[in-house]
This record gives structure tokens, sequence and C-alpha cells, in this order.
């Protein structure tokens, strides 16, 4: 028994030893799926020129995912160090296993508000001007994991359609493989309208200040003049900056204190990994999330 007890405890601190290890070789960053990826990468190298010598680690690596839940995937087996999530698929991480991240900042939008907004759009000819005018027609969703792009609109959106469910309202449903290509498929005609996300601040005709329809905007590949808004829901909380639990105190530390200078220290970085216009970041905890988790758990489930 001694002799099992003995090199259990050899286990566990060598275990512990290459947790430490690789908190000083290596951090390792998620990039959720949605965008293009040669953009997603480049929107994140920043971050790799500048954590090296800000945590003490040898290299900060890019993983960019297919869809959400390569992330959640990374994040659950501790593959991941550090990810920017929605509230949904925060959610999920959440729903299976509570102690794999901890959320510790969320972004700030230029009002001051810490939320966002589920954007249904369509195209202008269309002919389709409120989300009544969905009734017998094809909706996308951006991802499963999506929280403006899946979640809210299906929690949300009966109340808006006289209590009918989206299926019941609808012809047809399906999901477009991310945020990006959701709003594309929508002007190619592929959906008739879709979800994505949007601030909320500011005009739609610009892509409000930040969001999906902001990123395409900048990158030039949506003209906002082809699109018509056709719902937008009730606030979100912004979506977590999530790391590793077990991840070292004094790593979590400096990594945050990195985070909350970013927007002065380096704006164009701060602007180039968030995608549009914030004012910073906010602590939050995992109470902030509640109501999201709550809503996930008896919509869809973990």
């Amino acid at each position: 028994m001694l002799k099992k007890t003995m090199l259990a405890t050899v286990a566990l601190v060598a275990l512990a030893g290459n947790v430490m290890a690789q908190d000083l070789k290596e951090f390792r960053i998620g990039i959720l799926g949605g965008e293009n990826e040669a953009d997603r990468l480049r929107n994140f190298q920043c971050m790799t020129e500048k954590l090296p010598a800000v945590l003490g680690v040898e290299k900060v690596s890019l993983f960019p995912a297919a869809d959400y839940d390569g992330v959640v995937q990374g994040l659950l087996g501790g593959t991941l160090d550090y990810a920017e999530l929605g509230a949904s698929a925060y959610a999920k991480v959440y729903l299976e296993d509570a102690n794999a991240v901890q959320p510790i900042l969320t972004t700030v939008q230029t009002d001051g508000s810490m939320g966002y907004h589920s954007i249904m759009v369509a195209r202008k000819d269309s002919g389709m001007t409120k989300v009544e005018d969905i009734k017998g027609k094809k909706l996308g969703y951006a991802d499963p994991d999506s929280t403006s792009g899946y979640l809210i609109p299906v929690v949300t959106l009966p109340e808006a359609l006289g209590g009918a469910t989206v299926e019941e309202f609808v012809a047809e449903t399906g999901f477009g493989g991310g945020h990006e290509n959701l709003v594309l498929e929508v002007v190619k005609g592929t959906f008739d309208a879709g979800t994505t996300w949007g601030s909320g601040v500011g005009e739609f005709k610009d892509g409000y200040s930040s969001g999906n329809l902001r990123k395409m905007v900048d990158k030039g590949i949506l003209n906002m003049d082809d699109l018509v808004e056709l719902w937008k829901s009730p606030l979100i909380p912004n979506g977590p900056v999530v790391v590793r639990s077990s991840m070292s105190e004094d790593m979590k530390t400096k990594f945050k204190e990195f985070m909350v200078g970013l927007p002065k220290s380096d704006p164009a970085c701060f602007s180039a990994v968030q995608g549009g216009d914030f004012t910073g970041f906010a602590e939050v905890d995992v109470d902030f999330y509640k109501p999201i988790i709550d809503a996930r758990k008896a919509t869809i489930g973990g």
C-alpha cells in the first residue's frame, strides 16, 4: 500500500511538473471558426509577437478551429490556454466541465454596455422588411454553438412570432458554417434570412460599431446596402475571455494584466483581435453568464 501511495504521489508530482513546464514553454490560443482562416491568423498575429515576453514562454501558438466546437473541445481537453468565446460556447464548456476554464474578462461597447445583439438580416431586394416576413421561408443560423447565431434566436424569436416556434413558422432551417459565411449565403440567396451578431451601437448601414457585419464591411466583403435588418434580439452578455483553470496563478495574472492594458498599449492589436470598436475590458466571472448557461441547458442541453 505504501509503495502504491508513493508511486501515486510521484505520478502527481510529475503531472504537475509537466503542466508547469508547459506553462513555461508554450501558450496556446484557440480561435473560433466562422471567419476566413487567413484573416483569423492575421488578426491574432500580434499576440504571438507580444505574449512570449509578457508570459515568459518560448512561443505562442495559434489554433484556428473549423467551427466553435473545435475550440470548445480543445478547452475541455486542456490543450488550449486561452480563447475568446461567445456566451453559449462558454456555457457548453461549463455544462460539460465547470472547472475546465475560468472567465476573466469581457469587452465593453463604446456606449459602456457589456452586451451585443443577435441580428437577423435578409437581402434588401427580397421584399422582406420585418421578422414576420420569414414565414414559410428558409432561415439560416450561424453555428449550433453560437449565442447570437442560434441559441438566442431559438429562445427569443417565438415571442416575436406570436408564440410559434421557429420550426413551426419557417419552411426550413440550416447552418451557414459560421457568421461570415452565413451572411454571404444570405447575400447569395441560399437562405432567405439569417442570424448573425452586432453591437447594436451606431447605425445598421455601417454594420454597427462592432460585430460580424462590421468586420465584413471593414474587410470589403460586404456592402450593407445589400441587406435589410428584420429583427434585433434583446441584449446578450458579451462573450468571455477564458483561460485554462489549471494554468499557474502567476501566468493568469500576467495574462489578465496584459489584456486589460492592451487597448492603450496597442490599440491596433486590440482592435484586430476583437473586431471593431470597443472601449476596453471589464472583469467577469461565471455569474455573469448564468442566464445563458440556464438557457442553453433548458433549450439545447450540454
